[in-house]
């Protein structure tokens, strides 16, 4: 990870943001599995069994809506809610990036510690280092 901001993770991580923020609440998550699993569900279908009132779920429901993780279609009186995990790949691709600047940080902590071992001290490293992989 070089000092100079990669303006393509920059956009990535700008979007995933309001991604992950709209995961953050229990019953939000929750929510996200039901309607993949179960096919597209009614706000009736959702609040059973979930513990929360209609009203609840409409809300939450509206907050994944605006980030782009569900979306409503209306059949006659009832709107039905489906998860489009399409937004999931941009929350993904941050955590990926998150990753691979913690394992290069990792990497150059590791260099740094055994350029500091004294002559057979890197034997102990390398078992140690087995031993975590």
């Amino acid at each position: 990870m070089s000092g100079e901001a990669d303006p393509d993770l920059a956009r990535v991580q700008q979007a995933a943001r309001p991604i992950f923020a709209a995961l953050g609440d229990d019953n939000r998550l929750r929510l996200m599995t039901r309607p993949y699993s179960e096919g597209p569900m009614s706000i009736v279908r959702l609040s059973h069994g979930s513990g929360l009132t209609r009203q609840a779920v409409t809300k939450h429901l509206r907050v994944l809506a605006r980030v782009g993780l569900v979306q409503s279609a209306r059949r006659g009186r009832e709107s039905l809610w489906t998860l489009d995990p399409r937004p999931l790949d941009t929350a993904r691709t941050s955590l990926d990036e998150i990753s691979h600047q913690w394992d290069a940080a990792l990497r150059r902590q590791r260099k740094t510690f055994l350029g500091r071992l004294p002559a057979g001290g890197s034997d102990a490293a390398s078992q140690a280092d087995r031993g975590h992989r």
